[in-house]
């Protein structure tokens, strides 16, 4: 008897749980149907014109001496980048010159 009872509790649980996720499922799919039919009622009555920033190009002031300083630093900065790697060339083939010996 106990048999029979425990199967019939396990199935009213069941029962139960698939009741309840179905009517969960159900719910939240009729909330997602209102959710998207308003976004796409005011997607459709959206105004066509949207009021937007100028352009960027319009907006960039120039400044002569602040492009000076930054083509000057620029030049620096890639002068000592030239001068470094020149250095580790040097270095390079004097190590080639020690450990091998004669010209290379």
């Amino acid at each position: 008897m106990s048999f029979v009872a425990g199967s019939l509790a396990g199935a009213l649980v069941m029962g139960g749980i698939y009741h309840g996720f179905s009517n969960l499922v159900q719910t939240r799919t009729a909330q997602h149907r209102a959710d998207i039919h308003v976004l796409s009622e005011r997607i459709a009555n959206a105004s066509t014109t949207i009021p937007s920033p100028s352009p960027a190009s319009t907006r960039i002031t120039h400044h002569p001496l602040t492009s000076l300083i930054q083509s000057k630093w620029n030049e620096e900065v890639a002068g000592l980048f030239g001068t470094a790697w020149r250095w580790e060339q040097r270095a390079v083939e004097l190590g080639k010159k020690v450990l091998y010996g004669g010209d290379s």
